[in-house]
């Protein structure tokens, strides 16, 4: 049968770096209470005229490089983000033009913090449909664009970057020990849309709005659905914890992380955890722990790989890939 099987990954992160200290400056907050509340300890922000293309540009040249591919060898690109460029069109179709792709399509996917297991899923989809042979998979953000300053509980939070990775089709044996994608697993219940939300929109009030967040509701619904996905995708590919070689998740909160595999009987070890270095990055988050996880020599050729998120909508979700 087709996999869809992970060709390269890469990643950028803005020059601008930030750490804890700057927000006492202006809020009542210090670098022990965001440590101890996130365990973030720095984040990069996006320069002034820099846009979630031009991340995302520089994260899918450094994945195209690592798979020697150049951009009209790929079919399609899928970019997860809640910060385009423009209302339309897609950002998609500016990296597409950023690269130099003249042929193909590229089109935007939207679910906050979860964006990049949604995006992954749908290339996955596309590979197995024939739609596309080689998949350009991107999650892009600037978030610090959407931040109210004012609001120490979020403006602390979150950081801006971009990770891509290249998926290609390859037969497999059609078994669990085979390379690429193995299952999926998607969720979403707008009832809890009010707990995670931006305050603007271009329908509701012609504006960008700012990052809205209950976090401790969000805390008590991430831990159960995270786990909870991620023994569904276990499940759907005949696998166990035991089986697991390294787990990715979504960076949000060190605590969200911990809680998680706690609950799953994951040991630590086997966690990539970046979220010290660069905060909640969103969509960004998990190919960006991907790519600093393979160059650092913690993920490797033939790993079984679990990576989950969630994040406004509700939408959460996980992907089981062997590397």
């Amino acid at each position: 049968m087709i996999r869809a099987q992970v060709r390269g990954i890469g990643h950028y992160l803005p020059e601008r770096v930030v750490d804890n200290d700057w927000f006492t400056t202006f809020l009542d907050t210090s670098d022990e209470w965001i440590r101890s509340r996130s365990g973030i300890e720095r984040r990069h922000f996006a320069a002034p005229g820099q846009t979630t293309s031009d991340l995302a540009i520089h994260a899918a040249r450094a994945a195209l490089d690592d798979a020697g591919m150049a951009a009209d060898d790929i079919d399609a690109i899928v970019l997860a983000t809640s910060t385009p460029d423009l209302t339309f069109p897609a950002t998609a179709t500016i990296v597409q033009a950023g690269l130099g792709m003249t042929r193909g399509f590229a089109f935007d996917v939207q679910a906050v913090c979860a964006g990049f297991i949604y995006a992954l899923a749908n290339a996955n989809a596309l590979i197995l449909s024939g739609q596309a042979k080689r998949v350009l998979v991107i999650g892009a953000e600037t978030f610090s664009r959407i931040m109210n300053w004012d609001d120490r509980g979020t403006c602390v939070l979150f950081g801006d970057g971009a990770g891509a990775l290249v998926l290609e089709a390859a037969e497999g044996d059609g078994t669990n020990a085979d390379r690429g994608i193995l299952a999926t697993d998607l969720h979403s219940d707008g009832r809890f849309r009010d707990i995670l939300q931006v305050s603007g929109g271009v329908s509701s009030s012609q504006t960008t709005g700012h990052l809205m967040m209950a976090g401790k509701e969000v805390f008590r619904h991430a831990v159960e659905k995270l786990a909870k996905s991620t023994v569904d995708v276990m499940a759907k590919a005949g696998v166990t914890a035991d089986d697991i070689d390294r787990v990715i998740p979504h960076q949000a909160n060190v605590r969200i992380i911990t809680g998680t595999a706690r609950k799953l009987s994951l040991p630590m070890e086997k966690v990539v955890v970046t979220v010290q270095d660069h905060g909640n990055t969103s969509a960004a988050s998990i190919p960006l722990a991907m790519s600093v996880a393979r160059r650092t020599d913690r993920l490797h050729d033939g790993e079984l790989v679990v990576t989950e998120a969630i994040g406004g909508g509700l939408s959460w979700g996980a992907v089981l890939l062997r590397w």
